[in-house]
């Protein structure tokens, strides 16, 4: 039987787990595991099971507990015995967690002792691997929760005592991985930003030590009004003057021969940077959704009382002082579906900028709808999501480097989080989880979420945020609705009167339930606010749902009305003419089910092969490679040989797409600056490869030379594609694509003339030498081997593990063919281009945009999506349909990807 409570509680035996229903039994066990081989009280048994007054039969349940709890652990449950007063849990050093935790933590103090740090690390890294999570994570009570803090405790201080011992042994790129992530979570633990400072210097990174410090004076001011200690500031110091940090136990010094950090004053510009791109893309965004035309519509909101502080009140014009006013600045808006928590979580995010002071805070606005809190930190996914929107940021002449993560960990980013009620069902407990741990020393945060999906969070996952402000979103009141709705008819129209008296007629009808929220408001303002549209058409309906549906499939009709353009139109920021309702409907609701199906709101262009069935997308990739490879092999011997090649790259291909990672993005600029040693380092593989396929092939001297240089600079020349120096402030889809597309061009033709000069010149020159020929001279194995290495190198540089064995493969089955020379002098030229394209063409789709374009065109040509998509997602955008964020798209409002999903065919 093995016992866990180093994370959340769990009970193994013979490998399987076994569930404890009762919440009772759950913390009886954990009572009785927290003081393992230790008599635990019934008194102290009654305290663990009830947080609150205990009942009167609080000792009978206790034993009732225990008794089921042994018949639960099966012959297991004869090691809680009854001793005396109460009960003794008793397990061996290996049966639970955290006393095998205390053995290597022991062990490795011994070790470091006697002066062996190495294995004294080797031993507190495997004490800090049983760690899952906090001890006994989601099940504390007030009595459980003070044992288990000791134990966090100790997991804290064997973190510290590893990064420290890690330091004497010369390793700072270890600790700054470890301590970067163990800082977010725990941002105001003094010897953890000590440790974490000395490592930074240590890799000559003094800008973001300096960052580290400041960001930890900040938030030590704020919390406790204390600052740093004295080992901290002097070490700060020290490192300002690039001298000797003060080290606990041994003295250290710096190194000297590192490169010059970037000027403390360019990182300050890229929070002022920052500020501005976020600025410009919501700015731009609130111009093209409307919201200021008419003036937006009255946003009223309340907030939770709480004791002791005064009510809340207010509509869009007061948020952003009211936020600024919290004694802790995190609010939580929560409102019903339609009730504008977007639209005021954008709305502050622009009133925060607007009187934002230098060296204040930026206001970000993200979608929570991308974050999976089981895999990824809530500061990694910040910094991420920083970097994707904003690549410049990335830049490190310029701001140094890892710039996104340090602005996060700074505390110069405030998250504006909208959404978390998009999030999958399964996920919304752990993000609220690990927002309330990240947050809970009184960072920023402003949070939105449906009332209904929070509640339901809040239920399963206990009170968090205790500190955050609540604020409610109220229904939007008739009149203000009928002010927004008719506020641009000219004098002496009536068109809204109808729609009026209703309201004031029958408040409680479905016209007056549906609009009293700001989303449905503004679906009737587009629906009937052209003239001629008649709003009386809304009186006729006699349900909330068809209702509301009717305003949301009238949403894209009519942003794509076909209008007359007015002379001098500009191109680049109007809509065009060119689609038609029915095919921005079709397609757009493709791209809505695609979405939905993902699980997502972010729709990135990169993404988009997720739309076609994994076997189908794998096979599509297959089959194309397969047809230059084919032409290769029959040019060189006929149809044995094509279907050889054609199988073994076509498969390598297919395999590789089949369950080889995904690509992403990369950012691609040309740079020479620092990168000499990265270049000799591939010119040298690139060099091997020319070699090791000239050799095998018997060319002559000169020719394994000019391969040699070939593939060197085929394979270092990338070195300089790295991220840009200058990159447009607010990212968007097209200039990513671009980007994108630059690089992977770039990549695919280097390949398509090396391998093709390669293959030509093979079956051109080659002097036809027989090495270890078996299957009657058809097959050489000294071939395979060099047509493997070469393969498994190829696939390696391209897409790592899985490309590797797939191409590596491949090269050894088609590398050992052993054909005729050429006869007639264009074949090599022939083979050599089919050959090259293949190599080009596999190469090309483990880029995101061949993989994009590949794909897209499959989607193109069955119908599903438009041939020029980029340009029909920026023409919905500017339509108001999308909304940009940063380099992704997403509709508006869930609520009309959701229709749009459903299938329903809107009126055209």
């Amino acid at each position: 039987m093995r016992f866990r409570i180093l994370g959340t509680l769990e009970v193994r035996a013979h490998g399987d787990r076994i569930t404890l229903a009762s919440p009772r039994q759950q913390r009886a066990l954990a009572a009785l595991l927290l003081n393992a081989n230790s008599v635990v009280p019934v008194e102290r048994m009654v305290d663990a099971l009830w947080e609150d007054e205990p009942p009167v039969t609080a000792v009978k349940q206790v034993r009732n507990s225990v008794s089921a709890l042994r018949s639960r652990l099966g012959e297991a449950g004869a090691s809680i015995v009854t001793d005396g007063p109460g009960y003794r849990l008793q397990a061996g050093s290996d049966d639970l967690d955290s006393l095998r935790f205390r053995r290597h933590l022991a062990a490795a103090r011994g070790l470091a002792g006697q002066a062996k740090l190495a294995d004294a690390v080797e031993e507190i890294r495997a004490a800090l691997a049983l760690w899952r999570g906090p001890a006994l994570d989601g099940l504390r009570t007030t009595t459980l929760a003070g044992r288990a803090a000791v134990l966090d405790e100790q997991r804290a201080e064997a973190v510290e005592l590893c990064a420290e011992w890690q330091l004497r042994l010369g390793e700072p790129g270890e600790v700054v991985r470890r301590l970067t992530e163990f800082c977010g979570e725990h941002p105001i633990r003094e010897l953890s930003h000590l440790l974490l400072m000395r490592a930074l210097a240590e890799e000559g990174r003094y800008a973001e030590a300096s960052a580290v410090f400041h960001g930890l004076r900040r938030r030590l001011a704020d919390e406790l009004g204390v600052d740093p200690n004295p080992d901290l500031r002097r070490l700060h110091e020290r490192i300002l003057a690039q001298a000797t940090p003060a080290e606990p136990d041994t003295p250290a010094e710096l190194p000297t021969a590192v490169a010059e950090p970037p000027p403390a004053h360019h990182f300050d510009r890229a929070v002022a940077e920052l500020a501005e791109a976020v600025t410009w893309q919501w700015r731009a965004e609130a111009e093209l959704r409307s919201l200021h035309r008419p003036q937006p519509i009255a946003l009223r909101w309340s907030a939770d009382v709480r004791p002791g502080r005064p009510a809340l009140r207010g509509d869009l014009d007061d948020i952003a002082g009211t936020f600024a006013a919290l004694p802790t600045p995190q609010l939580l808006v929560l409102g019903e579906p339609g009730s504008g928590k977007s639209v005021l979580a954008l709305m502050l995010t622009l009133e925060l900028l607007r009187v934002r002071t230098p060296g204040a805070p930026v206001p970000v606005l993200l979608s929570l709808a991308s974050w999976d809190p089981r895999r990824e930190h809530l500061d990694r996914w910040l910094a991420a999501r920083l970097a994707d929107n904003h690549p410049a940021l990335l830049t490190a002449r310029e701001y140094g480097r890892d710039a996104p993560t340090r602005l996060v960990l700074g505390g110069h980013v405030v998250p504006v989080l909208d959404g978390l009620d998009e999030m999958p069902t399964d996920l919304r407990v752990a993000a609220l989880d690990a927002l309330d741990q990240t947050m809970a020393g009184g960072r920023a945060l402003v949070l939105t979420s449906r009332s209904a999906e929070y509640e339901q969070v809040r239920r399963e996952s206990g009170p968090v945020l205790s500190a955050a402000t609540v604020v409610r979103l109220e229904a939007v009141d008739r009149r203000e609705a009928l002010t927004y709705l008719s506020a641009r008819q000219g004098t002496g129209q009536d068109r809204w009167r109808p729609v009026a008296e209703r309201l004031r007629r029958e408040p409680g009808a479905p016209l007056g339930r549906v609009l009293r929220t700001p989303l449905m408001v503004d679906l009737a303002r587009i629906a009937y606010g052209r003239p001629g549209a008649d709003p009386a058409e809304l009186l006729d309906a006699e349900d909330d749902g068809v209702l509301e549906g009717r305003l949301l499939d009238s949403f894209v009709p009519n942003a794509y009305a076909q209008v007359p353009q007015p002379p001098g139109r500009n191109p680049q920021t109007s809509p065009s003419g060119r689609y038609t309702a029915a095919q921005a409907a079709h397609w757009l609701g493709f791209l809505a089910r695609h979405l939905e199906q993902a699980r997502s709101r972010d729709l990135a262009w990169w993404q988009l092969y997720r739309a076609v069935p994994v076997r189908t997308r794998s096979a599509l990739v297959g089959a194309l490679v397969a047809v230059f490879f084919v032409v290769t092999g029959w040019v060189d011997e006929g149809p044995g040989l094509a279907a050889i090649y054609g199988v073994s790259f076509g498969g390598a291909a297919y395999l590789t797409h089949r369950f080889g990672r995904a690509p992403e993005p990369l950012r691609t600029e040309l740079r020479f600056a620092g990168a000499a040693g990265k270049f000799a380092g591939r010119f040298a593989l690139g060099a091997v490869v020319g070699v090791l396929l000239g050799l095998g092939w018997s060319l002559a001297t000169g020719l394994v030379v000019l391969l040699a240089l070939v593939f060197g600079l085929v394979f270092a020349v990338h070195v300089w594609l790295a991220k840009p120096v200058d990159a447009s402030r607010v990212a968007s889809p097209g200039t990513i694509l671009r980007n994108e597309r630059t690089g992977a061009i770039a990549l695919a033709g280097s390949f398509l003339v090396s391998l093709g000069l390669f293959d030509g010149m093979a079956f051109a020159f080659t002097a036809q030498t027989r090495f270890l020929p078996v299957l009657g001279g058809r097959y050489d194995l000294a071939l395979a081997v060099a047509g493997g290495l070469a393969g498994a190198l190829f696939g390696f540089f391209m897409a790592r593990g899985a490309a590797a064995v797939c191409y590596g493969l491949a090269g050894a089955i088609a590398g050992g063919q052993v054909f005729p020379p050429a006869t007639n002098p264009v074949l090599p030229f022939v083979v050599g281009v089919c050959f090259g394209g293949g190599i080009g063409l596999a190469v090309l789709v483990t880029r995101a945009w061949g993989n994009y374009f590949v794909h897209h065109v499959w989607l193109a040509a069955t119908g599903r999506l438009p041939w020029r998509l980029m340009r029909f997602l920026d023409d919905a955008h500017r339509r108001g349909v999308l909304r940009q964020v940063g380099g992704v798209y997403q509709f508006r409002h869930a609520r009309v990807q959701e229709r749009l999903a459903g299938g329903s065919v809107p009126r055209v």
